[in-house]
């Protein structure tokens, strides 16, 4: 009886070991992105400002693709994560050079105080969410839930202003936005750690760590951008 305890025990702990080193290893990989991001995005602004927005003048239907390659590069990260995970995160810190150059080019129209209060902001509301939804016992599947489906809406209802124009939708949607990723936050950060727990021992955890800092860095992603939106209102007017 004593051995079936130890053994237990010896189970638990190796789990919460296990499950630790993966939190660290898919915070860290986002982390990487981030940095990743910023080093893209100095770069863009810096060294190769005259030739990316030189050229990006010359074909601005460039814009869509570097938008849109992302969204393809993120599919493929949560398609092949767990079968291939070294090329899920080759894609991945793929996705954080391009999206480095995309903040490179929202960032030239705002000044440095509202860059620096959106990143110290978006970093704030981020850290905060991501450990309440690793620590918390509460279920947060059903806000997420909402937040996808309020998040489909957002977009559906950006997609139609795009063609109003409208600065204050603009502004109101991102508070909408703001709200929507926050809470997305909390809830991938509980998802991947329930997932780890269910299948852990199942598929490569390099992959699935990989597959949730692409969540994770995608919500910080949408954060900066919308408070950025936010604090830069003035600066575009």
């Amino acid at each position: 009886m004593n051995e079936d305890y130890s053994s237990t025990e010896r189970r638990v702990v190796g789990n919460e070991a296990g499950l630790a080193k993966f939190m660290t290893r898919m915070y860290g990989n986002m982390t990487l992105a981030v940095l990743v991001s910023a080093l893209s995005s100095f770069l863009t602004l810096t060294v190769f400002k005259e030739q990316v927005f030189g050229y990006m003048t010359q074909h601005p239907g460039m814009m869509w693709i570097i938008l849109l390659l992302p969204v393809a590069l993120s599919m493929g990260v949560s398609f092949r994560a767990t079968r291939n995970p070294v090329m899920s995160f080759i894609m991945l810190m793929a996705v954080a050079v391009i999206y480095g150059v995309v903040f490179a080019l929202i960032c030239a129209a705002y000044t440095a105080t509202s860059i620096s209060a959106a990143f110290i902001s978006s970093a704030a509301v981020f850290i905060t969410m991501a450990i309440y939804g690793s620590v918390t016992k509460r279920d947060l599947s059903k806000f997420g839930a909402h937040a996808f489906a309020a998040l489909v809406a957002l977009v559906v209802a950006s997609f139609i202003n795009m063609f109003l124009q409208s600065p204050a939708i603009t502004y109101i949607f991102s508070y909408i936005a703001v709200i929507i990723f926050t809470v997305l936050t909390a809830w991938d950060a509980q998802n991947m750690k329930n997932i780890y727990v269910r299948y852990g021992n199942q598929v490569s955890v390099s992959g699935l760590a990989v597959m949730g800092a692409l969540q994770l860095y995608l919500d910080f992603v949408n954060i900066f951008i919308s408070l950025l939106q936010i604090f830069g209102m003035s600066d575009r007017n």
